[in-house]
């Protein structure tokens, strides 16, 4: 199990995880039949996922002693949390510096820019705390846009072929983000970048080609985007309340 994972549900139930292996965890085991249920948060109603939501973010900053209520200036956090590799930026100074322009022109706005597999558990709770826009490419470090305060907004960036071929899965940190009371301001899907050799039929376009190729930029684009996104933030932070004494946990 990693690392991020044993630690939410750690704290989450108060407890480490208690894995059970098979007698020999260095052989394979083979099943004449196997039962496979999932049943996850898809299946809950539309007003018991923000509650899970809220209970999930409360205990991790509990866990991560992440409660003390804020006393500095307003603020509007800002942050481009960053891959490496497969659907990276591939000019991500310039992907960076949009950004940068655009929250040096909001009063309040902090920006900051991280690499989740450089980071510890708490530490990633605590930058999400701290985060009122996320901005990152599409992959697994999104999963850390629950730990947002509620209404929080999230940007999304996707390389060339996803929007035509990665079918629903593509829509999973849309969907996250409805669940958990946030905001997903939208997806931008790179127009441009490698073409691949075999018909947009062929799924090694997917999995050869896209799944692991990078995200470029529009300067003009990316920053308009921001801006609108920017210049709601103080709207939709009225009457969020604060998860700092987390009562519910």
């Amino acid at each position: 199990m990693g690392n991020w994972l044993s630690e939410i549900l750690t704290a989450t139930y108060g407890q480490e995880p208690e894995i059970i292996h098979f007698v020999d965890v260095n052989k394979p085991v083979c099943f004449e039949k196997a039962v496979v249920m999932r049943h996850n948060e898809g299946g809950m109603s539309r007003e018991r996922r923000p509650e899970v939501f809220d209970h999930l973010r409360c205990k991790a900053r509990n866990y991560c002693n992440i409660n003390s209520p804020e006393t500095s200036n307003p603020r509007i956090g800002m942050t481009l949390l960053m891959r490496t590799g497969a659907r990276s930026f591939k000019n991500e100074s310039a992907v960076i510096n949009v950004f940068k322009r655009e929250c040096e022109r909001v009063e309040g706005c902090v920006l900051s820019v991280s690499y989740s597999n450089n980071l510890t558990f708490c530490e990633q709770v605590d930058l999400m705390k701290k985060t009122d826009v996320l901005v990152s490419p599409h992959g697994a470090q999104l999963t850390n846009l629950f730990l947002m305060d509620r209404n929080s907004s999230v940007m999304e960036f996707f390389p060339k072929g996803w929007l035509k071929l990665a079918g629903v899965g593509q829509l999973v940190y849309k969907w996250g983000a409805n669940w958990s009371g946030m905001r997903h301001e939208g997806a931008w899907h790179d127009p441009f970048g490698e073409t691949c050799k075999f018909p947009d039929t062929d799924k090694r376009c997917m999995s050869l080609v896209y799944k692991n190729a990078m995200i470029g930029y529009n300067e003009t684009y990316f920053g308009e985007w921001a801006r609108l996104v920017l210049s709601k933030v103080p709207e939709h932070n009225k009457g969020n309340g604060s998860l700092d004494v987390c009562p519910q946990c």
